[in-house]
């Protein structure tokens, strides 16, 4: 038999499509696995995407998966398929650095437990991809703050595929793993998804296990999927879910994909605010966005106008991920270690976390109590809310991150703006759906919805991806 030449169309495949191949045999998963890992070790240093690399285990776990598909053992659509995680994820025996120097040696015994899960379902693990150092954990001012160097946009290298899941962005979108696996505590799964041109999923707080991932806060951090299309990350979460007495957070629950059900669009109640689409995005993304809208009205649910509850949301956030990291890496700021971090301004950020009163964090977690119960009584109105996941494109690699300025006008109304923070706070669920180019740089729009509403939010991201082909985009090739 002649030996099969791996194209973009299986790299840039969905989880489906690969999945259909090796049921057809077309190719093995040895071989399958073979192109993914020359194609990630050859390309992922080029967008600083590659922590470490797992080839020799992956084809381990492939020459085992292929066995079981010679017996017609299929189990889960994500059997043989490719994959990359979070370095803040731990692989037992290799090394998790949690994308900072002080961590760079450090291996544990045993698999976080959304690595195990994935293992049992057959998938296969290639890499482990970047991260901004720490989760960006006491702040970081440029996206050069991790141990592997900045995240590179596929779209473009010379801006940032964002954080703090740059590697599972960048990686996705370069068709050098078919899924990732990254993390959100404010913004890290939606803000690379949107940069880079994939769907991200950030699941209901307490869905997914955090036991064996890195803390950055006990009460925000959340485990979710980052994948070319809403129903890949259906696939993943489908398999990562579930209860674990072992994660205090644990909301005791599963997620089933179950399309069959989801309600009928003149059952659903959309809430936006069209000053997010008219005039707070940048004017280069407005086209886009604007565009994106009228697909979404289009799907046939009912439109609301609304506004975001009135909270400092951003201080609120700020305030309870520095009180919480401080005491999660306290040992690594009392030994100085902490000065190692590439970025300096983290640094302090981390040791100033230490002096937050108590009285503030308190403070910060009882306003959050009020936050939560007004987005309950904002979705007795509507099902979900629309929103750009970003309203710029990826900014420069050099550009600070804290260099925005305000408007010279203040807005009309605050539409939607803070969302990200504001579900995060929340524990909300959210997916980044792409949406357009500006500049030829990716625009994406998210989705807000109840907790564990995770069915219906894929079946609309869905039903907007059967309407456009934005995630079906490929970047530039690089050599």
């Amino acid at each position: 038999m002649a030996k099969f030449t791996f194209t973009d169309d299986i790299f840039f495949g969905s989880i489906s499509e690969i999945g259909a191949a090796l049921a057809k045999k077309e190719f093995s998963t040895v071989e399958l696995t073979h192109a993914f890992c020359d194609r990630l070790e050859k390309l992922g240093p080029l967008y600083n995407a590659l922590a470490v690399s797992l080839r020799d285990s992956a084809l381990r776990k492939a020459k085992d998966v292929d066995r079981a598909f010679k017996l017609d053992r299929v189990h889960s659509p994500l059997q043989g398929i490719p994959y990359g995680a979070k370095d803040l994820l731990a692989v037992k025996g290799k090394p998790t650095t949690w994308g900072a120097k002080p961590y760079a040696g450090q291996v544990f015994k045993e698999d976080a437990q959304v690595i195990e899960l994935l293992e049992k379902a057959g998938a296969i693990l290639i890499g482990k991809l970047s991260m901004v150092e720490l989760a960006g954990g006491g702040g970081y001012r440029f996206p050069s703050a991790s141990l592997t160097g900045p995240g590179l946009n596929p779209w473009d290298r010379a801006r940032w595929s964002g954080g703090s899941s740059s590697g599972p962005g960048s990686a996705t979108a370069a068709g050098l793993v078919t899924f990732s696996i990254g993390s959100e505590t404010s913004g890290s799964i939606l803000t690379p998804s949107a940069y880079c041109g994939i769907t991200g999923l950030r699941p209901t707080y307490g869905l997914v296990s955090r036991r064996g991932a890195m803390a950055l806060s006990w009460t925000l951090d959340k485990i979710g999927p980052m994948c070319r299309s809403a129903e890949d990350c259906a696939l993943v979460l489908s398999v990562i879910a579930g209860n674990d007495y072992e994660d205090p957070g644990s909301a005791g629950k599963s997620f089933h994909y179950a399309p069959q059900f989801a309600r009928k669009p003149e059952e659903i109640t959309i809430g936006y605010a069209p000053i997010d689409f008219d005039e707070t995005v940048d004017a280069s993304t407005r086209a886009g966005f604007q565009d994106a809208l009228k697909v979404v009205k289009s799907l046939g649910m009912s439109m609301k106008e609304v506004e975001i509850p009135d909270f400092p949301y951003g201080a609120l956030t700020g305030t309870i991920i520095a009180a919480e990291s401080a005491s999660i890496f306290e040992e690594l700021i009392r030994s100085g270690r902490v000065d190692e971090l590439a970025d300096h301004r983290q640094a302090q950020g981390l040791k100033a976390g230490l002096d937050i009163p108590a009285i503030d964090y308190l403070r910060a977690m009882r306003v959050r109590a009020l936050v939560q119960q007004a987005f309950r009584d904002m979705f007795f109105d509507v099902d979900f809310l629309l929103a750009p996941a970003r309203n710029t494109v990826a900014s420069k690699i050099g550009d600070r991150l804290d260099g925005g300025t305000a408007p010279a006008t203040p807005p009309k109304s605050r539409g939607l703006s803070g969302l990200i923070p504001a579900g995060n706070l929340a524990g909300l669920p959210a997916i980044s759906l792409p949406c357009g180019f500006a500049t030829g740089l990716p625009i994406a729009i998210s989705l807000v919805g109840r907790p564990f509403y995770e069915n219906q939010l894929i079946a609309i991201g869905k039903a907007f991806q059967s309407h456009t082909d934005w995630h079906r985009k490929r970047p530039p090739v690089t050599e």
